[in-house]
């Protein structure tokens, strides 16, 4: 432990300069590099907009595609994109407005204050504070996203067949993770300040430790207290597709738990299938979209897929990734912990900005990182596109009833019922994050 906190100490050292250096315009930077980002995205969005106006899909999908279905795809991946296009101009244009101002943060902060001057509280109470200032922060920036959210379900999905949400329950379901994310976050968020305070400045282990364990909290209460919420899970009932599937589990020495149906039809007609759990105590879960739309043969093939996201342990991987990324961010931050010019460059007062909260140091630390995570996200996306080939790799060597060829044709027939893109420039995928195109897949 005394290793790394020098190692930490030594590297805040370097950092010194942050705390005290009044002739950086912290808010002229952030606002500089996030549009860098956001245009740079958008460039690659723009780069895709010819793709769409192909007739014809590729030699290797042409078997699957009749001519009104590919015109059908085309037409909902170009509307995709340019609803990307927008919403991302959108959404960096009110950062922009909300930075540039130097007042809407600054405004949760002194609003958060006098809410807990209402309740009877005083200043003293920072943790409190500091809650209800992300509150007010996350509810009041859901109030710009809320017409993208609305275009994107009644508009966008709908022209396309794929919506299955009613208005009712659009407003059900944001109530309830509104309802969620005060639950959750409130508590979550005050534990991380508190062990902040705490352990002062050797709180990078405690803050990972912590973490992580919140994780692995999340993965047990996820499925059995969040998701019923939301969908309903019942057990898949006996018969092919059950025997199929524990079969293959068998196979791999799976530790499958429990095999679920999802009502994923409540919502949307897209189809997806996925598995959760522990090390040693595994559930799978299938959309009745993909059961009803597919062959058992078919179904089998994308779990195939899935399990081989376990038996290379992908999420174990990316898991340890994040790990390492919240190590680097949390060692970072201590240099930013007490700058008061960091805080006046983004409108905050003399007397918050002379002893900088917490929760506000690490908010605009976070965006003073906006760079660099844009690397980190490439770099990530990197990393899944080659675990999504990985897995569809091992799907064609485990099957040993089925040819690759039969793998192949099942993924192109799914792709043909999402309507998904089938062709997509490359960098695209390895900056902005999807999953590689279908053609791609089936030629490796």
């Amino acid at each position: 432990m005394d290793f790394l906190h020098d190692n930490l100490a030594a590297l805040q050292r370097h950092l010194a300069f942050v705390a005290v250096d009044e002739t950086i315009d912290w808010s002229l930077y952030v606002q500089v590099f996030s549009w860098s980002v956001t245009l740079f995205e958008s460039y690659l969005l723009l780069r895709q907009f010819p793709l769409y106006n192909k007739t014809a899909p590729p030699a290797v999908l042409a078997d699957h595609f009749k001519p009104d279905v590919f015109e059908k795809s085309q037409k909902y991946g170009k509307h995709k994109a340019k609803f990307s296009l927008f919403s991302g101009l959108y959404k960096q244009i009110v950062d922009t407005i909300q930075i540039g101002s130097g007042l809407y943060y600054p405004w949760a902060w002194m609003f958060a204050g006098q809410l807990l001057l209402w309740a009877g509280y005083g200043s003293e109470y920072q943790i409190t504070q500091s809650v209800i200032f992300v509150m007010v922060l996350t509810y009041t920036s859901l109030i710009p996203s809320l017409p993208l959210s609305l275009y994107n379900t009644f508009v966008l999905e709908e022209q396309h067949g794929f919506n299955k949400v009613t208005p009712a329950l659009f407003i059900v379901d944001m109530l309830k993770g509104w309802a969620i994310g005060i639950v959750l976050g409130c508590p979550l968020l005050a534990a991380f300040l508190y062990i902040f305070e705490w352990a002062g400045d050797r709180f990078v282990p405690w803050l990972m430790a912590f973490l992580l364990a919140f994780q692995m909290i999340m993965v047990i209460i996820y499925p059995t207290v969040i998701q019923p919420l939301f969908n309903k899970l019942s057990p898949l009932p006996e018969g092919e597709l059950r025997g199929r599937i524990e079969t293959l589990a068998g196979k791999l020495k799976f530790p499958l738990k429990h095999l679920y149906e999802i009502d994923g039809s409540k919502r949307s007609s897209h189809s997806n299938a996925y598995f959760f759990g522990l090390p040693w105590s595994k559930h799978i879960v299938i959309f009745d979209t993909l059961i009803k739309q597919s062959k058992p043969e078919e179904v089998e093939a994308v779990l195939a897929h899935e399990l081989g996201h376990w038996y290379y342990l992908h999420p174990t991987k990316l898991l340890l990734i994040s790990q390492l990324h919240i190590f680097v961010v949390l060692a970072l931050f201590p240099a930013f912990r007490y700058a008061p010019p960091l805080l006046r460059a983004f409108g905050f007062p003399e007397e918050v900005a002379a002893h900088p909260p917490p929760i506000i140091a690490f908010l605009l630390f976070q965006m003073v990182l906006t760079p660099l995570e844009a690397v980190v996200s490439m770099a990530l996306n990197a990393v899944s596109r080659r675990f999504e080939y990985e897995a569809d790799r091992f799907a064609c060597e485990l099957q040993t009833q089925l040819k690759a060829e039969e793998m192949h044709d099942m993924g192109a027939r799914l792709a043909v019922r999402s309507l998904r893109c089938t062709s997509r420039i490359c960098r695209r995928c390895g900056s902005i994050g999807c999953t590689p195109r279908i053609t791609t897949r089936i030629r490796r």
